[in-house]
């Protein structure tokens, strides 16, 4: 969301950002996609032909100049193939993909994936290969630019990052299980004033928990309404409409103060329920990192974009007010995807049923020792769906290709070779496992695995400290390196 709120502040073009879900839509102030469009749930390529803009809006689709989708792991290709048509319909220019508007799409396909229901799946397999936005049929009739952030600010710990990384792509080792698995604490229980938030992979697992641990508390119970005004739909919902809490509950923060004392997703624990004098009640809550901070109600606001003089603008036309927190001693996996936390217990249940909720729920802990594990880490927790790593793999094949041809990375290795000098390269394995070395190269030319022949080049590694093959094709940057060490 900061590269997001950058690129809103400093960009001229007229840009609505949408998501696929309304609490994800209303994290970065924007629409969802079947709002902003005017689709039903069932939206489908045929049904799209008669959606109509709603009165006064046909300029809207008219004057975009990009169309900003976040959270892109959970858009269905078929959506994407809807967004396609409406905006060939309606767009500035008919008959182009988009309607000539340029697509951003922010996300991590190691996340959590798109829903397919079961009465659905046999129809939409039998349609698309991949429920993901690349299998979208109109996927292959564009170029797009791919940019991949490289920097970890969750972690700091570079083994601790490495043993994420090969979580991420499924390339962990019975080593880096064992290591993780040091976690593991049977019948864990946190110590008294340790903000420990339980990860599960349920809704009614985790509203069992924090059912169960509200119950146990002595203390009186308050009961909160929420406000709702105009358009807000249950599907936007940042937290309960009648919030139960009680002083000495855990709970979760769903809103970046405006005074910078909290985050979404800053835990803490409610010291006491207060009564301010201008009426309104604060509840007074004791932040793990040791502050102790009142919390009034927040308003979170749905808007919707409309052209006014030539401008795009846009509008609340809903407003949800409500204290921004909801109980955490337990939070699902799902409701944790973007969230940091300090100490969690991961308790994978009877096991893991979506691609990338290993990975997710591993990495919203900031350190190995932070961690604990209800049960130990199995690999078959882990799973992957490996169209991700193929889309993910070919394309950055595909842009090295057109960046560095391949005659060019020839060419840079044999120079190499005949100077006896060393190149740095950053390379790219077929399941997504991408390093940076400096390699002094020997020989280049045709080589054999396993029955199959390829351009390959033979060089000492620096960082394996031995000589190794690396395929030409897959090295995807590649430059004079000053030195190498032994």
């Amino acid at each position: 969301s900061t590269l997001l709120s950058h690129f809103r502040q400093t960009t001229r073009k007229k840009v609505v950002v949408l998501a696929p879900t309304g609490v994800a839509a209303l994290n970065v102030g924007g629409q969802t996609i079947h709002s902003f469009f005017g689709f039903r749930p069932n939206v489908t390529l045929e049904r799209v032909k008669r959606v109509r803009p709603h009165g006064g809006e046909e300029d809207i689709y008219k004057k975009l100049d990009a169309i900003v989708i976040d959270e892109i792991s959970m858009v269905r290709a078929d959506l994407l193939d809807c967004v396609d048509k409406f905006m060939r319909l309606n767009g500035p220019t008919a008959r182009t993909p988009f309607g000539g508007v340029q697509m951003v799409f922010i996300g991590d396909l190691y996340q959590l994936p798109p829903v397919v229901a079961s009465p659905e799946r046999a129809v939409f397999q039998s349609l698309y290969q991949t429920p993901y936005f690349f299998g979208a049929r109109v996927f292959g009739s564009f170029h797009m630019e791919f940019v991949e952030l490289e920097k970890v600010y969750r972690q700091r710990d570079e083994q601790f990052i490495s043993l994420l990384n090969s979580i991420r792509n499924r390339t962990i080792d019975d080593q880096g299980l064992a290591l993780l698995n040091r976690r593991h604490v049977p019948g864990f229980e946190p110590p008294r004033g340790e903000l420990y938030v339980h990860l599960t992979t349920t809704n009614d697992l985790a509203e069992q928990v924090n059912s169960r641990r509200l119950a146990e508390l002595r203390s009186r119970a308050c009961l909160f309404k929420a406000d709702i005004a105009g358009d807000f739909g249950r599907e936007y919902l940042p937290t309960a409409v009648e919030l139960q809490v009680k002083p000495g509950a855990q709970v979760m923060m769903l809103n970046n103060d405006a005074e910078g004392r909290w985050v979404n997703g800053t835990i803490g624990e409610i010291a006491s329920i207060d009564e301010e004098a201008r009426g309104r009640q604060a509840i007074v809550v004791d932040l793990a990192e040791g502050e102790r901070v009142e919390v009034l109600p927040y308003t979170w606001k749905i808007y919707n974009y409309f052209v006014e003089d030539g401008q795009l603008q846009s509008e609340a036309v809903g407003k949800f007010t409500q204290y921004p927190l909801m109980l955490a001693w337990a939070v699902t996996i799902h409701k944790a995807q973007g969230k940091t936390f300090e100490k969690v217990v991961i308790d994978f249940g009877r096991g893991t049923f979506a691609h990338g909720q290993a990975y997710v729920a591993l990495s919203r802990c900031t350190s190995l020792e932070g961690m604990v594990l209800a049960r130990p880490l199995l690999k078959q927790h882990i799973l992957m769906d490996y169209n991700v790593v193929k889309f993910l793999t070919r394309y950055q094949y595909r842009m090295a290709e057109e960046s560095c041809p391949l005659d060019a990375r020839v060419e840079t290795i044999r120079r190499a070779i005949e100077k006896k000098s060393s190149l740095q390269i950053t390379y790219l394995k077929p399941n997504d496992e991408k390093s940076r070395r400096v390699i002094r190269p020997t020989v280049i030319g045709e080589m054999e695995y396993q029955g199959q022949t390829y351009l390959g080049v033979r060089a000492f590694c620096a960082e394996r400290g031995e000589e190794r093959t690396f395929r030409v094709d897959r090295i995807l940057e590649i430059a004079e390196a000053q030195t190498v060490g032994a």
